[in-house]
């Protein structure tokens, strides 16, 4: 095995209360437990954002303070300030096109009207980051909107008894990316049934 090469996990979420427990934070949540797992508290304030480190893993976990559809600016001044590259960078945000219980794992790409996203590579200059794209689904009615009121709802009870399984799922991608590589996450987590709960269509 080579050196570990550093990283930056980036989570993908509104700050404040009354968004803690939406869709649209799934990426914080993600990121916490992965933090939870490492031992790191994510807790100091930093480039716009909470950020935490490990320095066994040589890895930075930063969650942007700035909004969503601002959070590129948050993570540019951390890739600076760090000495990192966007192809250095991990994002692991909430997925309208994918169900329930689906993850894809990704490098480059389009924001697909994804606003944090969009921000990323605005921000960046660049697609090349690798994204974990987790789906929530889209609203079950026809001819609703899927768009902010969505998003920025809270989990129905069908998908709140499966969230834990798909945070755990995500971490767990997340833990065997960094140990055996993108490639073999990919491999393993870019299929139904890979996050271990059923798909909620």
């Amino acid at each position: 095995m080579g050196e570990i090469q550093e990283r930056l996990i980036v989570g993908l979420g509104n700050p404040e209360s009354e968004y803690a427990d939406t869709r649209h934070n799934l990426g914080f949540a993600c990121v916490r437990e992965l933090a939870r797992r490492l031992g790191v508290s994510v807790d100091r304030k930093r480039w716009q954002s909470l950020i935490g480190r490990s320095e066994a893993k040589r890895l930075w976990l930063v969650m942007p303070q700035t909004f969503m559809n601002l959070s590129g600016e948050a993570v540019a001044k951390a890739l600076k300030d760090i000495g990192l590259t966007p192809e250095q960078t991990w994002v692991v945000h909430d997925e309208l096109d994918l169900p329930m219980c689906r993850m894809r794992i990704r490098r480059g790409g389009s924001g697909a009207g994804h606003n944090g996203v969009r921000s990323l590579i605005s921000s960046l200059g660049t697609d090349d980051f690798v994204r974990f794209r987790v789906g929530i689904g889209k609203p079950s009615r026809k001819g609703s909107p899927a768009g902010r009121h969505y998003v920025l709802g809270r989990f129905t009870k069908a998908e709140a008894e499966r969230l834990p399984q798909v945070i755990n799922g995500v971490a767990d991608a997340l833990e065997l990316a960094l140990q055996a590589g993108i490639e073999r996450a990919m491999d393993r987590y870019n299929r139904a049934g890979a996050l271990g709960c059923e798909e909620l269509l």
